[in-house]
């Protein structure tokens, strides 16, 4: 089993936390979107979305986040003899919170000069590799065209308006229900769980935790609470707890740099 994915995106986090507590076995791929890995023809002919993360067990391949957590726990009953699945109730949270789109949101807490900068290069590398795999093009253009509409899009106030509200009431309902439970449903961790960790990680990684977590007390004690997983610190921790986080953004940002000057798209 191959998992294609990245320790910055927030899907790919939800489907670690799934594999790592389910205890199934993976060979991990990193492919970096933000220096544009995703579209190496490689990897965009096995997924044109250019979206991670891709789950490949054989010939199966899975784009959908939930839809990979789910056929994950199926696998772990033979892998692991893990017989434990996902009830009506934990799937209804994890659609609820999958519901909830980053990308804007994510963009917007972006400074500006760093996004530009970032999708500059990306539209380069686009541009790129439509040109040697020209049977893509279509496909390539299509990428091109979206990361065009998204720079408009992030002009609209009433689109980011709205993904914020989107998480805010979100984050208002998982409150209420932690005032009767340790995790989402229940006392035990499930994969709504592990389908929310990486929301609340992704606003402590835009400096966001005072303004959302740290404000609502049982959300504020959750994370505190599943920051001392294992599974937490292999998938998310690992990567940017402390001055980890640094060192991840500034590699990153470095071989972005140094790519940009050579004209290495």
């Amino acid at each position: 089993m191959q998992l294609y994915h990245h320790p910055c995106s927030l899907n790919s986090q939800k489907v670690r936390l799934a594999l790592e507590e389910k205890g199934v076995d993976y060979t991990s791929f990193h492919v970096n979107p933000i220096l544009g890995k995703n579209m190496d023809s490689s990897f965009f002919r096995m997924n044109t979305s250019a979206k991670l993360p891709v789950f490949k067990n054989g010939s199966h391949i899975i784009f959908d986040t939930i839809e990979t957590i789910l056929y994950i726990e199926r696998i772990a009953v033979v892998s692991v003899g893990n017989d434990s699945f996902s009830n009506q109730e934990v799937i209804e949270w994890m659609q609820k919170i999958q519901q909830w789109n980053p990308k804007y949101f994510t963009l917007l807490h972006i400074p500006d000069k760093h996004r530009l900068y970032v999708s500059k290069f990306i539209r380069k590398v686009v541009i790129a590799r439509m040109a040697e795999s020209p049977d893509l093009a279509s496909a390539y253009h299509s990428k091109l065209r979206e990361a065009y509409e998204t720079e408009e899009k992030l002009k609209n106030a009433d689109l980011v308006k709205r993904s914020t509200e989107s998480l805010v009431q979100l984050l208002d309902e998982v409150e209420t229900k932690l005032n009767d439970t340790t995790y989402i449903v229940g006392d035990e961790f499930t994969m709504a769980d592990a389908t929310f960790v990486p929301v609340l990680a992704r606003l402590v990684l835009l400096g966001l935790e005072d303004e959302y977590i740290s404000c609502r007390p049982n959300i504020a004690d959750y994370w505190g609470l599943v920051q001392q997983r294992p599974t937490y610190k292999k998938v998310i921790g690992k990567y940017f707890n402390g001055w980890r986080k640094k060192k991840t953004l500034i590699k990153t940002w470095c071989s972005l740099h140094i790519r940009n000057l050579l004209k290495r798209y």
